[in-house]
């Protein structure tokens, strides 16, 4: 299974509200009903483990994906290209990390 990690901070002109309204109502459901995925979670940075510092980015974006084919083609759809034009319009400079587990 590969794991798709998302790290992000919203643009300066993007609330908090704005943003999680959207990931809730469209993001989410969307994302979940993609061919090839079989979790996706957005979550909400809280803060750094044992530090009084601000942790780098405000939030993070888990895609589980058992199908990478399938999962490629679903993204790559007009309506999911929409959903992804959206999503940039929130997300500040959003990190992309694939990965994948070591068990």
């Amino acid at each position: 299974m590969t794991t798709i990690v998302v790290l992000f901070n919203l643009l300066p002109e993007v609330t908090a509200q704005e943003y999680e309204a959207w990931a809730r109502e469209v993001d989410i459901p969307n994302v979940r009903s993609l061919p090839g995925c079989s979790d996706f979670r957005v979550l909400k940075v809280q803060g750094l483990l044992g530090s009084d510092q601000a942790a780098p980015y405000a939030y993070s974006e888990i895609i589980e994906v058992d199908d990478m084919g399938d999962f490629g083609e679903a993204v790559a759809t007009e309506a999911m290209q929409a959903v992804a034009a959206a999503f940039r319009q929130f997300a500040d400079s959003p990190v992309f990390m694939v990965s994948e587990s070591l068990d």
